[in-house]
């Protein structure tokens, strides 16, 4: 199972050091190219739950031998796009059939491994699956790195033996078949897809379109409306995609709270500390790989501990530990951004992966050990829609705090040294958004940045960095709400598996 969600993980960050070559390459727009990095996450948030419910309907093996093949084969069709008008159309098409084979290999997995392991060695179990997985992630940039320096396609087609791997290990496994004989909600599938869809694509497109626009705000709250018909439309069917009676459950509530505001930060930081370390230390995008490695020092070390408190404890006190290490982490390492010095941070690093490491693998675990009749791949969909909804919102309203104050300070630089305002504004809009939407460096977008003096490069630099300072500590202050729901937790334990339907 490990081998086959290390893919979703790797690809969720792989694409994104590859896309000035892809660009250059296929001739695409810059909207093409984001599309195509948005297009998989899109498709991740529009099917998990579908995922999830399959697995437990038609058996939690073949779904994810299902999804594996989906997702191999579509990553052979993204490395051989051919070159041409219809590139661009082809890479999203498959990128978006990617994320659909990573939606349904991804909660069968996992229900695999819920399915296998007693409730009393299942904290341990999934922190080692979280612990790996999870570390997979900050692998993406510096394995596609290393892959560019061959040829862009490689980033796709590396899935192929590592999928051929883990195809033949679940055969070898002789895992049982599982399954059950109920009807599949096809109308709440496409509720919830046609709702997560239209919410996420909204968030993502916040940047390009602007919040201000009615494209943004008709997606976001069309979504949500369309959701709202879903929660509806489930509350009165027999055999629901989502069983609605799990949220009755305080704990498995208080689980899902701390996983909404842990994943505005967890998943965020990837790209924004990538961006930060490119822009602002000056980092190659193998460099900036390695500085998120420092992060996952702490979190591979806490995902273990959390997993044994999970077993010994309960969930509640690692939650606490987890968000409470994980907000002072994340706020510590936010102050030091403005020192540009990577020794000034790593021990922050270090303490805001632990924070992390020590609350995925328990709230995750518990929320599923408390599915309802033993609905494991539905409530393991349940888990990741809102994770994932959770990391959408995250990157756009941080991103928007990224841009609008890393603008006003390359403002006040500019008007410094005697630009009138007006120049000041176009300027600083443009590199701000150069910096931040590409993370390239000061020499990559428009230009702007390059034609500066090396003193106003400079500024520009810790301009940047005072940006990604209220970005981090926004990312502590959501850690600080995980904080207050972990205490919502009634501290009760599951001491054994829900029985069968």
């Amino acid at each position: 199972m490990l081998f086959a969600v290390s893919m979703t993980f790797i690809d969720q960050t792989i694409v994104s050091i590859a896309a000035p070559d892809i660009t250059d390459e296929l001739r695409l727009s810059s909207s093409g190219i984001q599309w195509v990095v948005n297009a998989y996450l899109l498709s991740l948030a529009a099917f998990f739950a579908l995922g999830g419910r399959l697995a437990d309907i038609v058996g939690h093996r073949r779904v994810m031998l299902i999804g594996t093949l989906v997702f191999v084969i579509a990553s052979a069709l993204c490395g051989a796009v051919p070159r041409g008008d219809f590139a661009q159309t082809w890479l999203i098409l498959f990128r978006a059939v990617q994320g659909f084979g990573a939606a349904l290999m991804f909660p069968a997995a996992l229900a695999v491994v819920v399915m296998v392991f007693p409730v009393e060695r299942r904290g341990r179990a999934l922190a080692l699956f979280f612990g790996l997985s999870g570390g997979l992630t900050a692998i993406g940039p510096i394995l596609g790195g290393w892959l560019t320096t061959w040829t862009w396609r490689a980033i796709f087609w590396v899935n192929v033996p590592i999928a051929v791997i883990a195809i033949v290990l679940t055969l070898l496994a002789h895992i049982p078949g599982d399954g059950r004989r109920e009807a599949l909600d096809w109308r709440g599938a496409i509720l919830i897809a046609a709702g997560m869809g239209l919410s996420v694509l909204g968030l993502q497109q916040a940047s390009a379109w602007g919040w201000d626009s009615a494209a943004t705000w008709g997606c976001i709250v069309g979504g949500l409306l369309v959701l709202g018909l879903f929660i509806r439309l489930e509350l009165r069917t027999r055999h629901p995609l989502i069983t609605l009676r799990v949220f009755a459950d305080r704990a498995f509530v208080a689980d899902n709270a701390v996983l909404f505001f842990a994943m505005m930060a967890f998943v965020p930081v990837f790209f924004f500390a990538s961006v930060y370390a490119q822009v602002a230390l000056g980092s190659s995008p193998n460099e900036a790989g390695l500085y998120l490695l420092v992060f996952f020092i702490g979190f591979g070390v806490a995902s273990q501990l959390g997993g044994r408190i999970l077993d010994t404890r309960g969930a509640k006190p690692a939650l606490r530990l987890g968000t409470a290490l994980g907000a002072v982490g994340f706020g510590l390492w936010a102050h030091k951004l403005t020192d540009l010095s990577l020794s000034a941070q790593w021990p922050y690093i270090v303490l805001a992966g632990a924070g992390i490491g020590f609350l995925l693998a328990p709230a995750s675990t518990d929320a599923v050990n408390r599915a309802i009749n033993a609905s494991y791949g539905e409530v393991t969909g349940i888990t990741q829609t809102i994770r994932n909804y959770a990391a959408s919102l995250g990157l756009a309203v941080l991103g928007t705090v990224l841009t609008t104050v890393t603008t006003d300070r390359i403002v006040a630089s500019l008007e410094d040294r005697g630009l009138s305002a007006g120049t000041a504004h176009r300027m600083a809009r443009g590199i701000a958004e150069s910096l931040s939407g590409q993370g390239g460096g000061p020499q990559t977008g428009n230009g702007a940045p390059s034609q500066a003096t090396q003193e106003v490069m400079d500024a520009v630099r810790r301009d940047f960095a005072e940006g990604n300072q209220m970005v981090f500590y926004g990312m502590a202050a959501a850690l600080v709400v995980a904080f207050v729901c972990a205490h919502l937790h009634p501290g009760t334990r599951v001491t054994q598996a829900p029985p069968d339907a």
